[in-house]
């Protein structure tokens, strides 16, 4: 293990920040950020999109996307771009406020819409039950 003095101070912001044990991959989605090859803000932004979100890998090929190296599900590839990007901000030293405000370069995927329940209507009207009795 590496001595705390000697990690990143970017590092380290992403260690506070991410301390819980259920946030480790968003620490390390984070530290990403921090070492992104980006030299620039945008530069680094746009290592997170690409690094979050599925892709086809094949042009026009919906199912290549699943053996892209992204998180997966949409919500996973949010928290992961939110935290990437909270190391892009302790990286390049964007004000909180900022990094809170950006989002993915990418269109949310519509929710499923779910049918309106339909009425339900009796098979025999009461007066079509026939008699029991003789």
């Amino acid at each position: 293990m590496i001595p705390h003095q000697w990690a990143s101070p970017c590092g380290n912001q992403c260690t506070n920040k991410y301390a819980a044990l259920t946030k480790i991959p968003w620490r390390v989605f984070c530290k990403k950020g921090c070492d992104s090859d980006g030299e620039t803000w945008e530069e680094c932004l746009e290592d997170c999109d690409q690094m979050c979100y599925k892709d086809p890998v094949l042009k026009d090929q919906q199912w290549s996307a699943y053996i892209d190296r992204s998180p997966g599900a949409a919500g996973y590839s949010e928290e992961c771009f939110h935290a990437c990007v909270s190391g892009c901000g302790y990286k390049f030293e964007v004000k909180a406020e900022e990094v809170d405000k950006v989002c993915p370069n990418r269109k949310p995927k519509p929710k499923p819409r779910k049918p309106k329940p339909q009425p339900v209507h009796p098979i025999d009207q009461p007066g079509d039950m026939l008699g029991t009795s003789a």
